[in-house]
């Protein structure tokens, strides 16, 4: 071969033999042919991994060379390889780690396109888990696209994450030019050299392909010191290239990416391990990281890194449970006088994990901690012991009678099995517990089915009761805690419990089958099961069931809808009601449907429902979207009203009269005038304009509507009824009593929600921020922890999230945030809101005909209009001030009274061009018009003029 364009040099060492191959076998198949492979063996290689470089060299002798040193450190085996490397582009692979298939290709090309000395791609390792792979998650943004920069600070992630410990090659002349070598006192070099690499190389080429796959998982606790002085040296080269702000950037990433994950360990790990760790970190971390870093992290990571730097082996632990099981009281926790409250061990900054509102949450609702210490099998007798964490600010009642019981429940059902706790003894920072048990006699399962049964225990006093996981370290159990079992179908269905500790930490006891009968037993069945009739009928039962699942397919229910149901004769006076999908009894399909009661008109009312029926009408009949009832109902119909869409799919029987409320007026932009629409196919346009076409009667409440929704889904005139929203009379009758009567009292809802009159009511109503068809719990935008600690003496914070979507709230003090989301009726909601903040959302153009303060909080306005489109300038008509950070926002309501004074006309002006047809009589205009013939002669409006 002459010159090889990429030389990979392999160090030999950690995995043996299959792990060599593995590497090998990666680059001599690279499509890229000029390619060497330079494998380096260590000094006291064993004889069979020598044979196996041996074996490749000879095989392919003009691209594998075999390099004998005679040392066996991993930094020199790396720099004997640099020595002997001829190729263009040098690349290192530890053994085990794999070249994709077009890797050297991809990096060749890039950098011989590029001019580069160094080109870097993706790479992905172990799991832990078996053979699956992940790239980290931090790489998504760095490798997005391919790309060169002139400098390593265009990419920073390069350095302040170990982006560059494999998947990256360097030209050799620039190796040679700066004389770049591996350290040779340092165990993990690799961390160092591809930072120290970037920053005195030249041009940099970034390509978006994975080159290496294959790393092997991150275990920080082998080699902690020699990690923490890798990061200690990186620190020091961006140091000297003066970027003060990429070392605190640098210092936060080997947080998150080493000694959090090794905090999270802690649990897998025996005693010894655990000690031996926390002993060296004791050493090592201190000043390490400097503590304003620190208190960057989240709550619970940062008091677990401050404990592993203080070698608190037991805290640690402690620590880790609270980290894989998010919202867990972990250890005792201590509330100050100044309502600050600290971990086991402070008050320390870095220990203060108030944010975590545990303080705010009674004693029957917060999940505690409770750690089993001791199981000990003694035959069919075992012995428990533990402690349940108390934080200091809640427990059970000093004057009531504490009792305990354990109860095991088998997994996936609801059979349990329950013991008493024989001792208990309580004192400032938890209960001690202790009891002995017959696990053969209290366990009595089934045998065959219910093998898995799970262990918690139940705390009451008299009054109120706390239920708790029992968390247990990995090496507390083993094969020698085995106990007898007597299921009740024999003991050849299983004879022995075995406790274990699961993947989430909890205790658990495995009916397993140790003993001859029941091992025969089990095979017998097995064979039973799996030779060839057995899996014949297994195959034909699933063909049954797949064929039973069919015929809840929605695809088999709209062809027999379309095909049978339509044919249905109409059931006279049979209205069909739907709001928000099915979610909710609200908006103006309530208001329409209580319309109709009220005037007592002889229809026979049908309301949709999408999972639970709870807060809808029980004196109407209630169906579930997409059941065969909800066909039915919608083939027999004489009415449809909904606010959002019926199913597109379902056709409109003939002679059904569908009335369509829509949900709000549209700032971002609708229908066809949606850049997603706009680039959908032709027949997905065509479906979108055939559902569109089903409405007879669509509700506008303004010019603006008729100019903008109207027109966006191609409304011919006919259809348009400019009564104004139905469910917005509610409102305009609000604001008619507020002048005639003042704010107070409240309505009946405010006790409800447990308001309380000296306090403001702020409610927070963002706009749906995904895409049809997705539905997830949303991070907000607002930090409603913030806002209640600023704000919690004088607001009370309501939030309501998009029916499409779910809030994620922290944990506040009692009073001060309340998720309203679920509240059916968001008019209800609006009638008792003295501040609305919202940011793109419809509700805007209703609560303005309340005239009270809006505020609008939006972050990304000017990036939100650009992606979705808007129908006006939100800045120039906006009915309150426009904020854009939290600051701003807490300003502004600050000095409400100040800040508002300006907006009173721009408000009216908003009312007015937003909201004309609204005049607080819509519900009575729609059933004039769309239900005529249910009505006297006398009663009855022409239909289309209604509201002009």
């Amino acid at each position: 071969m002459s010159t090889p364009d990429v030389s990979c040099v392999i160090t030999a060492g950690e995995g043996g033999e299959d792990a060599l191959a593995a590497s090998l076998e990666s680059v001599l198949d690279q499509s890229l042919r000029a390619v060497e492979a330079l494998v380096v063996l260590p000094a006291g290689a064993p004889a069979g991994l020598r044979t196996a470089a041996g074996s490749a060299a000879v095989r392919s002798p003009d691209r594998v060379r075999v390099l004998d040193p005679g040392t066996d450190g991993v930094a020199s085996l790396r720099n004997a390889g640099l020595d002997a490397a001829l190729g263009t582009y040098v690349l290192v692979l530890d053994a085990g780690e794999r070249l994709q298939r077009h890797a050297c290709r991809n990096l060749w090309e890039a950098g011989t396109r590029t001019r580069a000395d160094l080109v870097a791609g993706r790479w992905s390792r172990s799991t832990g888990e078996g053979s699956k792979e992940r790239e980290p998650s931090w790489q998504q943004p760095l490798f997005a696209r391919s790309r060169t920069v002139a400098r390593f600070t265009e990419a920073p992630e390069l350095a302040v994450r170990d982006a560059l410990v494999t998947g990256f090659c360097v030209r050799r002349a620039a190796l040679e030019r700066h004389a770049l070598r591996y350290d040779e006192d340092l165990t993990h070099s690799e961390v160092l050299f591809g930072p120290l690499v970037a920053a005195v190389v030249g041009r940099i080429a970034l390509v978006r392909r994975r080159i290496v796959s294959g790393r092997a998982a991150p275990d920080a606790g082998r080699d902690l010191a020699g990690l923490v002085e890798a990061h200690r040296r990186v620190c020091h080269v961006l140091a000297a290239q003066g970027l003060a702000e990429l070392r605190e950037e640098r210092d936060r990433s080997f947080l998150l990416d080493h000694l959090v994950p090794l905090v999270r360990t802690f649990p897998e790990r025996p005693v010894a391990a655990r000690e031996r760790v926390a002993a060296t970190a004791a050493r090592v971390l201190p000043d390490v990281v400097p503590e304003r870093v620190l208190l960057t992290l989240p709550p619970v990571e940062r008091v677990g890194v401050r404990l592993l730097e203080r070698g608190d082996a037991d805290g640690v632990l402690t620590a880790a449970y609270a980290l894989r099981r998010r919202g867990v009281v972990a250890a005792p926790l201590s509330v100050q006088d100044d309502g600050r409250v600290y971990w086991q061990g402070g008050p320390d900054p870095v220990l203060d994990v108030t944010e975590l509102g545990h303080q705010y949450r009674p004693f029957d609702e917060l999940k505690l901690m409770n750690r089993v210490t001791r199981y000990e099998a003694h035959g069919s007798r075992v012995l428990l012991a533990g402690r349940l964490v108390l934080p200091s600010h809640t427990g059970p009642a000093p004057d009531g009678r504490l009792t305990a019981r354990l109860e095991f429940r088998v997994r996936d059902g609801s059979r349990a099995f329950h013991a008493p706790v024989d001792s208990l003894r309580p004192d400032a920072t938890g209960i001690s517990w202790s009891t002995g048990l017959d696990v053969t006699r209290l366990l009595r399962p089934f045998g065959p089915r219910d093998t898995v049964w799970d262990a918690r225990m139940v705390v009451e006093d008299g009054r109120t009761r706390s239920v708790s996981d029992l968390f247990a370290a990995h090496d507390l159990v083993g094969p020698g805690e085995r106990s007898p079992a007597r299921p009740r179908l024999g003991r050849t269905t299983g004879d022995t419990w075995q406790p274990y500790v699961t993947l989430r930490d909890h205790l658990a006891l495995r009916l397993e089958a140790r003993h001859r009968p029941a091992r025969t037993a089990r095979g017998l069945v097995h064979y039973a099961t799996h030779f060839r009739p057995a899996r014949r009928v297994r195959l034909a039962l699933r063909a049954l069931g797949r064929r039973r699942d069919r015929l809840h397919a929605r695809g088999f229910k709209v062809a027999v809808y379309r095909s049978w149901l339509l044919r249905l004769p109409k059931r006279r006076g049979s209205v069909v009601f739907e709001s928000h999908m099915g979610t909710c009894y609200g908006d103006s399909p309530r208001a329409v449907h209580e319309e109709v009661r009220a005037r007592g008109l002889r229809l026979r009312p049908v309301w949709v429902h999408a999972d639970s029926t709870e807060g809808f009408p029980t004196d109407v009949r209630l169906v579930r979207r997409w059941s065969w009832r909800y066909l039915w109902a919608l083939a027999r119909a004489e009415y449809w009203v909904d606010n959002q869409g019926f199913p597109q799919n379902l056709d409109k029987p003939s002679g059904t009269t569908y009335l369509q409320t829509w949900h709000g007026s549209a700032y971002k932009r609708m229908g066809f005038d949606e850049t997603r629409v706009r680039l959908q196919n032709t027949p997905q346009r065509e479906r979108l304009q055939q559902a569109v076409h089903r409405f007879d009667h669509f509700l506008v409440r303004s010019e603006h509507d008729e100019r903008t929704l109207a027109r966006a889904y191609r409304l011919p005139e006919r259809t348009l009824l400019r009564t104004g929203y139905p469910r917005n009379d509610v409102l305009l009758a609000a604001r008619a009593r507020d002048e005639a009567e003042g704010r107070l009292p409240r309505p009946a809802l405010a006790a409800e929600l447990g308001l309380p009159d000296h306090r403001k009511v702020v409610l927070y109503a963002p706009t749906f921020r995904g895409r049809p068809g997705t539905r997830k719990r949303q991070r907000l935008l607002l930090d409603a922890a913030r806002f209640a600690e600023r704000f919690g003496d004088t607001y009370t914070l309501l939030v309501r999230a998009h029916y499409l979507e779910a809030a994620s709230l922290p944990a506040c003090p009692p009073g001060t945030v309340v998720d309203v989301s679920r509240h059916h009726d968001v008019s209800e909601i609006l009638a008792l809101t003295d501040v609305l903040v919202t940011d793109y959302s419809s509700i805007m153009f209703d609560y303005a005909l309340l005239d009270r303060p809006i505020v609008l909080f939006a972050p990304d306005l000017d990036a939100y209009a650009a992606e979705r489109g808007s129908y006006f300038d939100l800045r120039e008509k906006a009915p309150g001030p426009v904020t854009a950070t939290e600051e701003e926002l807490f300003a502004v309501l600050a000095r409400l009274k100040t800040a508002e004074t300006g907006f009173q006309e721009r408000r009216t002006a908003f009312a007015e061009e937003f909201g004309a047809y609204d005049r607080g009589d819509a519900a009575r205009a729609v059933v004039d018009t769309v239900f005529a013939r249910h009505l006297a002669p006398s009663r009855t409006v022409p239909t289309g003029e209604a509201g002009r």
